[in-house]
Formats: structure tokens, C-alpha cells, sequence
């Protein structure tokens, strides 16, 4: 599976901690704010790197786009939380999509990279923070 990690700033971490009981209920919240920002920079992406730069016209069906989406925040055994920006499996004809994608991403014999998600990740960093920055305001504001 595909997927981008994005580390939050100290001191949002310290925040955070402040808020005590509350922290289990606004965490997710923010997370799925952030994850939704970083969904839609690499569906942009992906929309256009595929078919682009090819030799013969290509066959997408619009599969790959519409498997992307984001996991809901779950918390790991270590307590960190996390959402992930990735793809459903299978696919129809039972192919992967992770590995469709990391052909995309990466290439392959023949095939030039066309990366998607890493540029998707570079460049929605700041944008993702700060949606995740007036989120957690928010939610604060409503406690």
C-alpha cells in the first residue's frame, strides 16, 4: 500500500497533551481534517500523470482513481495515531492496486516515473498543518 507520512510540530504535540481526556476524541478529528487535504493533492495528481507521456492511448478506467481514499484514525500499539492516504484492494480483474500505483509511482522496464505521491506529500505538507491547526482549534474552542 502507498502511503505518506507527516509529522506534526512540536508544539501542536504539546497542546495536545493539555487537553487530557478530551485528546482521544479531537485527535481523530484533526487527522481525518489533514488526511482529507493530502487525499485530494494526490487524487489531483494521480489524475494527471495518468496517460500522460505515453507511447499508445491509454486504458485507464478510472479504477485506481476511485480505490483512493482515506482510513479512518486509529491508534497503533505504541498509542500514536494515525490515517493513511491509500488504495482499496483488489481491483476488479483481482490486480493490486498498490501495485499498479508504485508502477505509476516508480516505473518500471519500458515505463517512465511518473511520482504522484511524494510530490503530493511535499506539497501539502503546509496546507495539511494548518487545516489540521484550525481543526484542533476548533475543537477546543467547543470544550
Amino acid at each position: 500500500m502507498a502511503k505518506a507520512d507527516v509529522k506534526l510540530p512540536e508544539d501542536f504535540l504539546l497542546k495536545l497533551s493539555r487537553l487530557g481526556d478530551k485528546t482521544d476524541e479531537i485527535i481523530p478529528k484533526v487527522l481525518e481534517t489533514g488526511g482529507e487535504i493530502v487525499l485530494s493533492k494526490v487524487k489531483s495528481n494521480l489524475q494527471s500523470v495518468i496517460g500522460s507521456r505515453t507511447k499508445v492511448e491509454s486504458r485507464s478506467t478510472g479504477e485506481l482513481i476511485s480505490a483512493l481514499g482515506v482510513s479512518p484514525a486509529k491508534q497503533d500499539r505504541n498509542g500514536n495515531f494515525n490515517v493513511k492516504v491509500g488504495f482499496n484492494e483488489p481491483r476488479r480483474n483481482g490486480e493490486s492496486n498498490a501495485k499498479i500505483a508504485n508502477i505509476i509511482e516508480y516505473g518500471k522496464s519500458g515505463q517512465p516515473p511518473k511520482p504522484f505521491l511524494k510530490p503530493a506529500r511535499s506539497s501539502s505538507r503546509r496546507a495539511c498543518i494548518e487545516a489540521m491547526k484550525q481543526r484542533f482549534e476548533q475543537e477546543v474552542e467547543n470544550i
